[in-house]
C-alpha cells in the first residue's frame, strides 16, 4: 500500500508536467532527453523529488528502448562485462525484530548463501548495539556487517554506539542522518572510523557533488529510480571514482522493482568502482517476483548475474500493475 502511494505521484509527474517535455525527442538519445527535462523542470522548479523520480522513470525506459532496438543489454552497450556481482541480504526485510529472531534471520541469510548482511538501526542505542553484537557472535568473521539508521541518530546517539559498531567491525554505518544535514555528516567523521555510506535520498549528480566536497560520506549509494536514472548514475560513478568512493546502490523499499534490480545490475557491470549489490530477502514482494519475467537467484558462489536479455533485459507485467493501482494518501501509514 504504501508502495502503491508513492508510485501513484511519480506517475503523474511522469504523465503530465514531465511528459510534454519527453514527447518528440529521439528515443535512443537518453542524454539529450534527460537535459531538456532537467532544464525545463528540475532546474527551473527545484529538484523534488516527484520530479526526480519521474525523471529516472523516463531515462531507464530509454536505456531500454536504445538496448532493445539495438538487441544488447544496456551493460554491453555502455562497454561492460557481465560479470559476477557480489550481493548483501537486505531490503524491505530489516526490522526492530527480537534479539533471538533477529540473530535467526540473520543465520537463516547466511545459509542461503549471502556472505554479507544489513541490520536495521535507528530503535535505541542500547538496542541498536545488542543486534550487532548478537549477530556478531552468532556469525563470527564469517559475515560482513553493515548497519543502516534510516536518518534516526543524533550525534550524541552516534557517539554512543560507535565503539561497538567498530568493535563489531561493521562495513559501513547507512544514512545516520538526514541527506540534507550536511553539517552533521562532517562532525560525525571525528566521531567513528566506521565509514559512512547514503545516497538513496540524494536527488542528481548535484547532491553527490556537494557530498564528495564534504568529504564524510565515503560509499555511495545512488538509487536509479531517485537520482535520475541510469544516465546520472554513470556520471555519479564516474565522479565518485576520481575520489576513490565505490558504489553500493540502493534497490531497497521505495526502488524494490524487478525493474529496478535489473537496472542496477546492470549499472554495477558497466561500471569500475562497483560494490555490492542490494538484494531483498523477503519471500514474496510481488512487485519483485511478479512485476517481470525472470527471477533473480543467488548463484553457488554468492554472486548474481545481470540479465541477458536486450535493454534491462526484462519484460513487464502490465496485468500485475493492474492489481496495484495508485491510491490516495500519505507514502507512510
Amino acid at each position: 500500500m504504501r508502495r502503491a502511494r508513492r508510485a501513484r505521484l511519480a506517475r503523474w509527474s511522469v504523465n503530465t508536467p514531465l511528459a510534454q517535455w519527453a514527447i518528440g525527442l529521439d528515443a535512443e538519445d537518453p542524454a539529450a532527453e534527460w537535459a531538456r527535462v532537467y532544464r525545463m523542470q528540475l532546474a527551473s522548479h527545484g529538484a523534488g523529488a516527484a520530479a526526480a523520480i519521474g525523471l529516472s522513470s523516463i531515462d531507464l525506459a530509454l536505456g531500454d528502448i536504445k538496448g532493445r532496438h539495438a538487441g544488447q543489454p544496456v551493460w554491453q552497450l555502455l562497454g561492460g562485462e557481465r560479470r559476477p556481482i557480489g550481493a548483501y541480504a537486505g531490503g524491505i526485510a530489516l526490522g526492530f525484530s527480537p534479539i533471538d529472531a533477529r540473530v535467526a534471520a540473520a543465520e537463516d541469510d547466511f545459509a542461503r548463501g549471502y556472505p554479507a548482511l544489513k541490520l536495521r538501526l535507528g530503535d535505541t542505542p542500547e538496542n541498536d548495539c545488542a543486534r550487532v553484537r548478537a549477530v556478531r557472535a552468532a556469525l563470527g568473521d564469517a559475515i560482513v556487517i553493515m548497519a543502516d539508521a534510516n536518518t534516526a541518530y543524533t550525534l550524541d546517539i552516534l557517539r554512543a554506539v560507535a565503539p561497538t559498531l567498530a568493535a563489531a567491525h561493521v562495513y559501513w554505518l547507512e544514512e545516520p542522518f538526514p541527506p540534507h544535514d550536511y553539517r552533521r555528516y562532517r562532525a560525525a567523521r571525528a566521531l567513528t572510523d566506521v565509514p559512512l555510506a547514503a545516497g538513496e535520498n540524494h536527488y542528481t549528480r548535484f547532491d553527490f557533488e556537494r557530498a564528495r566536497d564534504d568529504g564524510a560520506i565515503t560509499l555511495g549509494q545512488p538509487d536509479l529510480s531517485k537520482t535520475g536514472g541510469l544516465s546520472a548514475a554513470l556520471y555519479i560513478a564516474r565522479m565518485a571514482a576520481e575520489s576513490g568512493i565505490r558504489i553500493h546502490p540502493h534497490t531497497g523499499l521505495t526502488a524494490l522493482t524487478a525493474l529496478n534490480m535489473a537496472a542496477s545490475l546492470r549499472f554495477l557491470a558497466a561500471i569500475a568502482n562497483g560494490g555490492y549489490f542490494e538484494a531483498d530477502v523477503t519471500r514474496y514482494p510481488p512487485l519483485r517476483d511478479g512485476l517481470a519475467s525472470g527471477r533473480f537467484e543467488l548463484a553457488a558462489d554468492e554472486t548474481y548475474l545481470p540479465p541477458t536479455g536486450a535493454g534491462v533485459g526484462i519484460d513487464i507485467s502490465a496485468d500485475l500493475l493492474d492489481q496495484y493501482p495508485g491510491i490516495r494518501g500519505a507514502g507512510y501509514v
